[in-house]
């Protein structure tokens, strides 16, 4: 059921393109594109050849990469798609 000016659908069509995007953006985060390199880009530390192999694109050794991954991400904590529920606040 939809409310206002918004057709039926609407709102769960939107809950489903906001997954979509999210998915996608992890993805992309998830699998580097381009050439290995075979010293980490933050400490210059040598990547072993095992992990130049299993993940294609590494850019960071595997010490950089945890601590990156235990760094917390900010994010924006607003609807960029403008719908009415989003400007409520």
């Amino acid at each position: 059921m939809a409310g206002g000016w918004s057709r039926d659908g609407a709102v769960s069509e939107q809950i489903e393109a906001s997954i979509a995007e999210e998915l996608e953006r992890m993805k992309a985060r998830r699998s580097p594109m381009g050439e290995s390199r075979t010293h980490c880009a933050e400490c210059e530390e040598e990547i072993p050849e095992a992990r130049r192999t299993a993940i294609p694109g590494v850019k960071l050794c595997i010490d950089c990469q945890q601590e990156r991954d235990g760094r917390p991400v900010s994010r924006a904590g607003f609807n960029r798609r403008g719908s009415k529920d989003s400007q409520l606040k």
